[in-house]
């Protein structure tokens, strides 16, 4: 598949989504977005072939060299995302409710 334009080394990955055996995955260095890709989905371990999975990933010349799941960073990130959400939809009080 695609290789993947950034520096060797490790990152925070996440998949966005699998779809017809292809993951789009973003890599993340420091909290902050670095990249993304298109990798064919059996390159990621079986338990992280699903959106919002976090994984720790090791890049070598373009190619995943390693990859493993962090269900753990996965829950916490989803429960995070969920009460941004929750706050967010609220309703904001009328000056009624005053």
């Amino acid at each position: 598949m695609t290789d993947i334009e950034l520096p060797d080394g490790e990152y925070t990955a996440v998949v966005d989504n699998v779809e017809d055996g292809l993951a789009t995955v973003f890599f993340e260095r420091d909290g902050e977005e670095v990249g993304d890709a298109l990798l064919e989905a059996s390159r990621l371990p079986s338990d992280a072939r699903h959106a919002d999975a976090v994984l720790s990933v090791t890049l070598s010349d373009g190619s995943v060299e390693s990859a493993s799941y962090e269900p753990e960073r996965t829950e916490t990130r989803s429960a995070a995302a969920q009460d941004r959400f929750d706050r967010l939809s609220r309703r904001p009080p009328s000056d009624e409710d005053s």
